[in-house]
């Protein structure tokens, strides 16, 4: 049977140390780092934390209806087999090194360094507000995702997102294996240096966008505002709208509706690599 803690007020380092097999509920974690260090087998529900590293080096935990406060500052690190349903998460660098995680209902309007170095995240209905989110993660399935934070998903492997709102420069930098569908995606420099990168039914307003890109493949997307796109980039794209300018792809096929300006000035890079149609020429 489960030990239970029920409408108790926790204070002090490590309160709750290497807690096993436990349910807690309507609990308060208050001054006091490490409360949950080292512990396993963690129900846990309508529980508030309000201090430092709540949950390092935890194994199979499960959180709902909870509330992580400014000061339980980089909260859940080095923890494997967590799920998170219905939070809000106030405080920064949270959740990082993790594996296996599950985040469904989550509010983070403070997501500056967070989710950084996890591998197997699943992600539902999650809304984030900071810089630098999801830097370094790994086997990561998303639907259902608003952002508004620069520099999102840094060197990210095997993603896929769906259904996604993002306001964020310099997102999907140094990725490799990137699918994003139905999604609306608004920041300069997307995509810069990364690999195998596939857009499916987005809208996209990027300045200088999708460059220095390794097989950067759009399918039925539009791009507004977007200029300077795809240089030294290897591109597949169809481009049901405008494009305002492309400069120097590297090889391929781009379709759009209509090119507004096309740019070789670099001596190095043949035109007749990439084949560029618009609407009227197809």
């Amino acid at each position: 049977m489960k030990k239970q803690y029920r409408e108790e007020k926790f204070v002090g380092e490590r309160a709750l140390f290497q807690t096993r097999d436990a349910e807690i509920a309507y609990c308060t974690f208050a001054d006091g780092e490490s409360p949950l260090k080292e512990s396993s087998d963690l129900v846990i529900d309508n529980t508030l934390f309000q201090w430092k590293y709540p949950l390092w080096y935890c194994k199979n935990v499960t959180v709902t209806n909870s509330t992580l406060f400014e000061m339980a500052r980089a909260g859940i690190w080095y923890t494997e087999n967590i799920s998170m349903k219905n939070i809000t998460y106030e405080a920064p660098k949270g959740i990082r090194r993790c594996h296996n995680v599950t985040l469904e209902d989550i509010n983070f309007p403070n997501a500056s360094e967070t989710l950084w170095n996890c591998d197997t995240v699943t992600m539902k209905n999650v809304t984030a507000k900071g810089d630098y989110f999801a830097m370094g993660c790994s086997n990561m399935e998303i639907d259902g995702f608003t952002l508004v934070g620069n520099y999102s998903f840094d060197g990210v492997k095997n993603l896929t997102i769906r259904n996604a709102r993002m306001l964020s420069k310099d997102a999907f930098w140094n990725c490799e294996n990137v699918t994003v569908y139905d999604s609306f995606i608004s920041g300069e420099y997307l995509g810069w240096n990364a690999k195998n990168v596939t857009l499916i039914n987005c809208t996209i307003e990027s300045e200088q966008g999708m460059c220095y890109m390794d097989n950067v493949v759009m399918k039925n997307c539009k791009l507004l505002n977007t200029n300077l796109a795809f240089e030294y980039s290897t591109v597949d794209a169809e481009i049901q709208s405008g494009i305002d300018s492309i400069k120097n792809p590297i090889s391929g096929k781009i379709q759009a509706e209509r090119i507004s300006e096309i740019i070789f000035d670099d001596a190095d890079i043949k035109k007749e690599a990439t084949t560029i149609t618009v609407a009227e020429e197809v």
